[in-house]
Protein backbone atom coordinates (compact mmCIF):
# COMPACT_ATOMS: atom_id res chain seq x y z
CA UNK A 1 0.00 0.00 0.00
CA UNK A 2 1.32 3.39 -0.98
CA UNK A 3 0.99 5.96 1.82
CA UNK A 4 0.68 9.65 0.99
CA UNK A 5 3.61 11.83 2.09
CA UNK A 6 3.24 13.43 5.50
CA UNK A 7 4.56 16.54 7.21
CA UNK A 8 5.52 16.84 10.87
CA UNK A 9 3.47 19.72 12.29
CA UNK A 10 4.65 19.31 15.90
CA UNK A 11 6.83 16.73 17.60
CA UNK A 12 4.89 13.44 17.47
CA UNK A 13 2.16 14.60 15.05
CA UNK A 14 2.23 14.27 11.29
CA UNK A 15 -0.43 15.15 8.73
CA UNK A 16 -0.77 13.88 5.18
CA UNK A 17 -1.71 16.16 2.31
CA UNK A 18 -5.21 14.65 2.50
CA UNK A 19 -5.51 15.85 6.12
CA UNK A 20 -5.09 12.54 7.91
CA UNK A 21 -3.24 13.01 11.19
CA UNK A 22 -0.97 10.41 12.74
CA UNK A 23 -0.18 10.68 16.43
CA UNK A 24 2.86 9.00 17.91
CA UNK A 25 2.11 7.15 21.14
CA UNK A 26 4.82 9.21 22.87
CA UNK A 27 2.58 12.32 22.83
CA UNK A 28 -0.74 10.72 23.77
CA UNK A 29 -0.46 11.57 27.47
CA UNK A 30 0.60 15.12 26.65
CA UNK A 31 -2.41 15.56 24.36
CA UNK A 32 -4.66 14.26 27.12
CA UNK A 33 -3.10 16.71 29.60
CA UNK A 34 -3.54 19.55 27.10
CA UNK A 35 -7.19 18.57 26.64
CA UNK A 36 -7.75 18.77 30.40
CA UNK A 37 -6.08 22.19 30.63
CA UNK A 38 -8.02 23.49 27.65
CA UNK A 39 -11.29 22.11 28.94
CA UNK A 40 -10.70 23.97 32.18
CA UNK A 41 -9.79 27.26 30.52
CA UNK A 42 -12.44 27.22 27.78
CA UNK A 43 -15.29 25.54 29.70
CA UNK A 44 -15.85 23.40 26.59
CA UNK A 45 -15.89 19.57 26.35
CA UNK A 46 -12.36 19.30 24.92
CA UNK A 47 -10.91 15.94 23.93
CA UNK A 48 -7.69 14.88 22.21
CA UNK A 49 -9.22 15.30 18.74
CA UNK A 50 -10.02 18.95 19.51
CA UNK A 51 -6.45 19.50 20.67
CA UNK A 52 -5.06 17.95 17.48
CA UNK A 53 -7.43 20.10 15.43
CA UNK A 54 -6.15 23.21 17.21
CA UNK A 55 -2.56 22.08 16.61
CA UNK A 56 -3.26 21.59 12.90
CA UNK A 57 -4.80 25.07 12.66
CA UNK A 58 -1.85 26.61 14.52
CA UNK A 59 0.51 24.87 12.12
CA UNK A 60 -1.43 26.11 9.08
CA UNK A 61 -1.16 29.66 10.44
CA UNK A 62 2.58 29.28 11.00
CA UNK A 63 2.29 29.61 14.77
CA UNK A 64 3.94 26.22 15.42
CA UNK A 65 6.16 23.98 13.35
CA UNK A 66 7.61 20.49 13.28
CA UNK A 67 10.14 21.40 15.97
CA UNK A 68 7.46 22.44 18.46
CA UNK A 69 7.53 20.28 21.56
CA UNK A 70 4.06 19.86 23.02
CA UNK A 71 3.66 20.41 26.75
CA UNK A 72 0.66 21.11 28.95
CA UNK A 73 3.04 23.19 31.11
CA UNK A 74 3.78 25.61 28.25
CA UNK A 75 1.38 28.47 28.99
CA UNK A 76 2.04 30.18 25.63
CA UNK A 77 1.20 26.97 23.77
CA UNK A 78 -1.94 26.49 25.87
CA UNK A 79 -3.09 30.05 25.09
CA UNK A 80 -2.45 29.50 21.39
CA UNK A 81 -4.33 26.19 21.38
CA UNK A 82 -7.17 27.73 23.36
CA UNK A 83 -7.87 30.01 20.40
CA UNK A 84 -7.90 27.01 18.07
CA UNK A 85 -10.20 24.99 20.32
CA UNK A 86 -12.63 27.89 20.56
CA UNK A 87 -12.54 28.15 16.77
CA UNK A 88 -13.23 24.42 16.37
CA UNK A 89 -16.35 24.78 18.50
CA UNK A 90 -17.48 28.10 16.99
CA UNK A 91 -16.96 27.20 13.33
CA UNK A 92 -17.41 23.44 13.31
CA UNK A 93 -19.67 22.79 16.29
CA UNK A 94 -16.88 20.82 17.96
CA UNK A 95 -16.73 18.28 15.13
CA UNK A 96 -13.19 17.61 13.95
CA UNK A 97 -13.28 14.19 12.31
CA UNK A 98 -15.01 12.86 9.24
CA UNK A 99 -16.69 10.19 11.39
CA UNK A 100 -18.51 12.75 13.55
Amino acid sequence: MNRPPSVTIAQGITVTETGEATIDSSVTNTLFDLALRLEESTHLPVDIEHVVGAIVMASQQGDIDGDTILSADDSQLVQLLELGVRRVFAEYGGKVGQDE
